[in-house]
This record gives C-alpha cells, structure tokens and sequence, in this order.
C-alpha cells in the first residue's frame, strides 16, 4: 500500500507542476525541454489526471471546449501509415500523436517478416524504444528531445517546437456500427473517444475502408501524404505554344531565342479564369505552333539555367539502329544524348519505347562513343500477380526470368536491324553477343538487391520498371550515383505491381515532381504507343 500510495503522491505532484508550469516557462524559457506553450500542456491535459491504480489503465481526462490548446490537433495513427513510412510519427510538427495500443500489437506481429514491411516494422519499434528512454509514452514524450537527426523543415513547427507521442492504451467503449472486437475498430474507438471529448482529432489511414468507417462516425480522416504527388497534374516535361511563324523560323536560324519573347505565348487561364503565364523550367521543352499554318511547327528546349530555348531536331542518324517515331521520342532521344543531363526520367504507358530508346542510347555513348565505362541495366525484383516461388540455380540464372525484358530489348537493338558493334551480323548471334558484352564487363544487368553502399561512377545507369520503387528506394539509388555517371529512370505509372503504392506514392512520380526544375534533371512523358497497332489499342481502350 505504501508504495502505491508513494506513487499516487508523485503522480498529483507531477500533475500540479504541469499545471504551473506554462507560467513559468513564459518568463524563463528552459532550453531542450518541451515547448508547453506548443504542445505539451495538451498532452498533460490528455493523459495524466487519476493516479495509476493496478489494474486499471490511467483515463485521459476532458477538457472544456473553447480553450487555447483546441489549435493544436491530435493525430491517431493507423498501423498502415507506420508500415509504409515509419519515420511518420515525427512529421506532424507541434501537434499530437497518438498510437493506439492495437498498433504495437500489429507492429509486434509484422516485425518478423523479412520483407519491407518487417523491417519498417522493427525500425518503427526502434523509434518507439528510444522514446522510450526519455519519459513514459503513456503519458506523452516530446520527439524532439531525440536530438536534430530526427528534424526536418517539414516535420517541425514554426518556432522550432515538436510535437509528442502517446500511446493510448484504453480500451475504449465502441458503439453499434463497430462494435466488433478488431484492431481496426479499436484504432477507431481511439480516435473517436477524442473526437467526443472535445479534442481537433484527425485520423490518418491509408486503408480506404477503415478512412470510411471513421467518417461515418463523424471523424476527420486523411491519407499520409508525406511523400506524395498529385498524379493528375504530374509534370510533364513539356508545353504547347502558338506563335507566329516567323518565331519559329528564328529559332531554327539563330538556333537562340530569349525566353521573353515566348510571353505572349505562355499566357494560360486557370480554373477561375485568372490569367497567368506558364513558367518554363529548365530542359523543359516547347512545343511551337504556327497560329495560321499548322503545319509550320518547331521543338525547342530551355537550355538549363538559362533564359533561352535552343532548337530541338533530334539526332540526325539513327541511335544505334533507332531513330524517333513522335515528338515525345525526340524529347527523350534529345535528353538522353545530352551530356550535362544527369538524371532523365521517362514515364508512359505500355509500348511507348521508354526502355528501348533509353537502352538505345546507352549502348550508343557506352559502345559507340566510349563516354561511358559501362552500361547498368537493374531492375526491381517486383512479380506480376502470384509469384511463382524460388528459382533455381546461381544468381545470374535466377536474375535470367527477371532481366528478359531487357534481353529482348538488347537483342532487338543487337540483330541486323541495329548496329553490327563492329562484327559481321551473321558471325553472331544476339545471345552470343550479349553474354560477350556482359563477359567484357561492358554490360552489367543486376537487381536493385545489393545497390546499397554501393559507388556507381562513370556509368550508363538505367532502371527500369522504377514505377514499383518508393520514394525512399529512388532516393537510395540516386544517392548512389558517382562522379560522371548518368542515372535514367523508365517506368509506367499505369502499372504498378507494388501492393502499397499507387500513382501518386511511387517513387518515379515524386522524382519527376521534386527534380524538376534542375538544371541537371530532365523528363518526358511519352504519350504515343508505338510497339505495334494492338498495343496501342489496348494501351487505350483496355
């Protein structure tokens, strides 16, 4: 009894100097503590009140509505927002998080899985664990106590403050419509038990049904959209213009033209109907319209950092055996081929020649011009529906069902049709010619697996297929990129075989929208299928 009594007398003793406490900090503000003015006094005001008691959990008390801290909002997490990113908890600012306890159960039972979930899992524990450390997560610890690594410019208030973490371990009363003992509905019954006490409560959920299941009791839902994009305005990497023709024939004489003179051109309406000049982007293309000749069209591109366009024309002789078929095709050939372009990302639907025109022009500066020591070719290891189980034999026959695609590209581009790599076309075939190449080390086809740590200079690097990859997986791969290496990204965002990414959370999609405007990134969405007429029928009509 003594020691229950001892840690009542500490727990009203804490809570009457969390009570004092906002006044005090206004006058002396104490460095590295929590900011209460921010957020801590709510979480006080949350969690704390009666004394433990065994067997009974501490009840989060009611506050009046009307009071200063309702700005603050209280965040409950679903157990899908800290699988798929687990640094979530530390991007809400100064505002509240709360995990309801049937979160670390799912957490518990997913970290020994060892896939992507399993180890987002263990790593979000890990998080919780060192929390941990600093004070009682039933009670709420400020994050930013953990020190600047786990600060971004995203993830903290104007001020500087942070937010806290708490663990709800209540089991709250669920009505009718949820009534049934699920984690889903005990993650809800944690959300809306502060929605009813008055709280700015907002629960966020990539699972559709549970985001349904909480408005219809009444809750703000949101998605995470930490690392999203919006697909339906995705940038495409170019613009239409109708100009006068004698623009046009400028810019193929001059072979310059200043960006002002385009003005005119790139006035726009939005929704509303406010006028507005489009801005053009650096490598962003134009595409340039006679207003009384339609036929009397120009392509051009802004050349960097700079305020001019530069003519585009497309290379004069075929890239290793192609040349382009569409305007978007030319758009890509030209970023390919251009040197100082680093990074190229290139989107489109199925049979737009994404990965031929890419791998065309890697062979083209790798074996052709020698401007780089080898061509990278690496793909996801992501199937298509149920997958088929273990493959057998080494690494390079396991890789063998993965890589076909870019077999079949390699030997498309390596038969008669393409380039004869010096050799007499009925000396070799295209097989043979692609196991010397890749014997030389001149062509390198390899998962993504074993990318990490790894220094990549003075290469021809393409991944394809990188619509299955996060945003976190293209950041690791582009951070892999050494001095002089040229990195291309291919992939159809219409597509996706992963299971937890969609159009607007795929890496591709976030590294087109976050790079453009660089002077070192370009990117091209190619609209035309072009690999044969029932391709691009089915592209369109299925």
């Amino acid at each position: 009894m003594s020691n229950v009594f001892s840690r009542s007398t500490e727990t009203m003793t804490r809570s009457s100097r969390a009570t004092r406490q906002p006044e005090a900090k206004t006058q002396n503000p104490v460095p590295n503590k929590p900011n209460d003015s921010a957020g801590s006094k709510p979480a006080s005001n949350v969690t704390s009140g009666e004394a433990a008691k065994p067997g009974k959990a501490r009840q989060p008390s009611t506050q009046p509505k009307g009071q200063p801290t309702q700005a603050v909002k209280h965040f409950v997490l679903d157990t899908n927002i800290l699988l798929h990113n687990p640094s979530a908890i530390f991007v809400f600012q100064e505002n509240h998080v709360i995990i309801p306890f049937a979160v670390i159960s799912e957490l518990d039972k997913m970290k020994r899985k060892e896939d992507d979930l399993g180890r987002n899992a263990r790593e979000c524990i890990r998080h919780l664990d060192r929390l941990r450390a600093l004070g009682h997560l039933i009670d709420g610890v400020n994050w930013g106590l953990l020190g600047p690594q786990t600060r971004s410019a995203s993830s903290v208030g104007k001020n500087g403050e942070t937010g806290t973490i708490r663990v709800d371990v209540t089991d709250h009363p669920r009505p009718a419509a949820i009534h049934d003992d699920s984690p889903d509905n005990r993650i809800i019954a944690s959300a809306l038990a502060l929605h009813t006490q008055g709280f700015r409560t907002v629960f966020v959920s990539k699972d559709l049904a549970a985001r349904i299941k909480a408005d219809s009791l009444g809750l703000k839902t949101e998605d995470f959209e930490n690392q999203k994009v919006d697909a339906d305005r995705l940038y495409t990497g170019y613009l239409n213009a109708d100009v006068d023709g004698s623009l046009i024939d400028e810019l193929y004489k001059d072979r310059l033209l200043e960006i002002g003179r385009l003005s005119d051109a790139l006035a726009a309406e939005d929704e509303l109907g406010n006028s507005y000049t489009r801005t053009m982007l650096s490598n962003q293309f134009v595409v340039l319209r006679n207003r009384e000749d339609e036929n009397h069209t120009g392509l051009g591109r802004r050349l960097g950092d700079t305020d001019h366009v530069i003519p585009v024309t497309g290379p004069r002789k075929p890239v290793f055996g192609i040349m382009a078929r569409n305007v978007q095709q030319t758009m890509a050939l030209d970023l390919l081929m251009d040197d100082e372009i680093r990074m190229v990302t290139l989107l489109g639907s199925a049979g737009t020649g994404k990965t031929l025109l890419a791998i065309a022009a890697g062979m083209a500066k790798v074996f052709s011009e020698e401007r780089y020591d080898k061509l990278l070719v690496a793909r996801p290891i992501m199937p298509m529906g149920r997958d088929i189980g273990y493959l057998p034999g080494d690494k390079d026959e396991k890789l063998g069902a993965w890589m076909q695609p870019i077999f079949d590209n390699l030997s498309y581009l390596l038969s008669t049709r393409g380039a004869t790599m010096h050799q007499a076309a009925e000396s070799h075939s295209s097989e043979q010619r692609i196991q010397k190449l890749m014997a030389d080390g001149k062509l390198v086809l390899e998962p993504l697996t074993y990318i990490r740590g790894r220094s990549i200079p003075h290469q021809f690097m393409i991944v394809d297929e990188a619509q299955n990859l996060t945003p976190h997986e293209v950041k690791t791969i582009a951070s892999r990129v050494g001095e002089g290496t040229k990195l291309v990204l291919t992939g159809d965002i219409g597509q996706i075989d992963n299971p937890y990414l969609d159009q607007s959370s795929n890496g591709l999609s976030y590294a087109a929208e976050k790079m453009k405007g660089v002077s070192l990134f370009g990117h091209v969405v190619l609209a035309k299928s072009e690999r044969s007429e029932l391709a691009s029928l089915a592209a369109s009509r299925l």
